[in-house]
């Protein structure tokens, strides 16, 4: 049986390929090495703000991509699906829900923004936001570390074909104990 409102969602994004491009952005955002050796806080934030990062990363990638404007908003979409479901599962209230999802919100085109005028500017400006969104203002070697790895993902992804871009026929690049040792 068909849902009545399937007819509002997007058919042009297979919704098999937002899940594999969103398990792949929680994927590399839990990553142990960057709680073990980079020192980001194994905390509901800090999981958050590495999911946010690795979003982002994507959504930058996606958007010149051929119908990447689709693809970006049902990403998006997932993400505060997710955000909704395990604030859920974490007991929080009805009424609350809406109140956090709007800081989530908040908080994922404040961060979005400071990286992508940080991205550009160049990895002193990149290692601050980082260390101001991800080690709260503190740790700028650690920041600088991140910023090195953020800059390469970056690339790795810029260098991908629109059509694997598109499809979720990509990876992450394996996360290199080494590049995120930093001292603290």
């Amino acid at each position: 049986m068909l849902w009545p409102f399937n007819r509002f969602r997007n058919p042009t994004v297979p919704r098999g390929t937002i899940e594999a491009i969103y398990g792949m952005i929680v994927a590399q955002a839990r990553e142990p090495a960057f709680y073990t050796d980079l020192g980001v806080r194994d905390t509901v934030n800090g999981r958050f703000d590495m999911l946010i990062l690795h979003l982002w990363l994507v959504l930058r990638r996606v958007r010149p991509v051929e119908g990447g404007s689709v693809l970006s908003q049902a990403l998006f979409d997932h993400f505060c699906s997710d955000m909704d479901d395990n604030l859920r599962e974490m007991g929080v209230g009805d009424l609350t829900v809406p109140k956090r999802m709007q800081a989530f919100g908040e908080a994922f085109y404040g961060r979005s923004t400071a990286y992508d005028l940080a991205l550009e500017a160049g990895e002193a400006e990149l290692a601050q936001a980082l260390s101001k969104n991800v080690f709260n203002g503190e740790a700028l070697e650690r920041a600088k570390a991140l910023a090195g790895y953020v800059r390469d993902v970056s690339d790795r992804l810029a260098a991908l074909d629109d059509a694997a871009v598109r499809t979720g026929a990509w990876t992450f690049p394996k996360v290199e104990t080494d590049q995120l040792r930093a001292t603290p």
